[in-house]
Formats: structure tokens, C-alpha cells, sequence
């Protein structure tokens, strides 16, 4: 299945929840329902800078290289580090999804900025397998 992202954000991961003081807010439930909710939830937690929500976004053994090659993570802990260390040079990532390409459990997602392999899990939850990263294009927060 070939198809275009959606024109619109997808915020069905979003929850609202109570505040002591009435207000509300919005919080991220966990797991991505589909590949661009996957892109959106890593946006979210780069933006965030929340590795612990980064990591769980990534299969056991999933590979995430940034850059040149050289930045190379191996499992969610790895990616989660390897984030903070581009945090570390004030990156951030936006997600772009522009073609996403699904054969039953596994997805190809091409996006301006990176090109991903996501596998759906037993648990029904999307997770990133392969991660490909262009530093070259990847933010810095001025030019956001």
C-alpha cells in the first residue's frame, strides 16, 4: 500500500487528563497506531528531548545512523543517546513523512529528512527497525 500523508497532524496519540487546578492538557499515550504516528511521536520526543520516550519508540536491536555513517546506535538505549548527543548540538527533528509504503507488519517511510524501516509489533505498536537521519537537513532550533 503506496500512500500520501495525511493533509492534517494526526493527534489521536494525544489523551486529555485533569490538572488539580480544572485545566487540562495533553499527554502522549504510548505507541504509535500507524508509521506516521510513529514519525509525529519521534518529533514529539526530540522536541521534548525525552529519551525515555525516544527509546521506546525503537524495536531490540533496531539501528538509527545519523549523519555521514559515523553516528551508528543500536537499540533504543543507543538511539536514545546518540538523540541526546544531537540535542547536545542543538538538532531537532521534524517530522516530513512523504511517502509511506506498507506490506502487512512492516513499513517504508520516506520523509524529507530521514528514510525509515518500521515493523508493527505484537502488541500492535509501531516501532522504528532501521532509522536513517540527514544531519545535513536535520534542524538546529533557529532555524525552526
Amino acid at each position: 500500500m503506496l500512500r500520501a500523508p495525511a493533509s492534517q497532524r494526526n493527534t489521536t496519540f494525544l489523551e486529555e487528563t485533569g490538572a488539580q487546578d480544572g485545566a487540562t492538557f495533553a499527554s502522549m499515550r504510548p505507541g504509535a497506531q500507524t508509521p506516521e504516528e510513529l514519525e509525529t511521536l519521534f518529533e514529539d520526543a526530540f522536541v521534548t528531548r525525552d529519551r525515555e520516550a525516544l527509546a521506546q519508540l525503537f524495536e531490540d536491536g533496531a539501528v538509527l545512523v545519523a549523519g555521514d555513517g559515523l553516528q551508528e546506535a543500536r537499540g533504543g538505549e543507543q538511539a536514545a543517546r546518540l538523540a541526546a548527543a544531537m540535542w547536545e548540538g542543538d538538532r531537532t527533528y521534524v517530522a516530513d513523512p512523504r511517502r509511506v509504503l506498507q506490506a502487512r507488519d512492516t513499513a517504508l517511510v520516506v520523509a524529507e529528512r530521514a528514510i525509515n524501516v518500521v515493523r508493527r509489533g505484537s502488541d500492535g505498536c509501531w516501532r522504528f527497525a532501521i532509522s536513517l537521519l540527514s544531519l545535513d537537513y536535520t534542524n538546529t532550533k533557529e532555524e525552526q
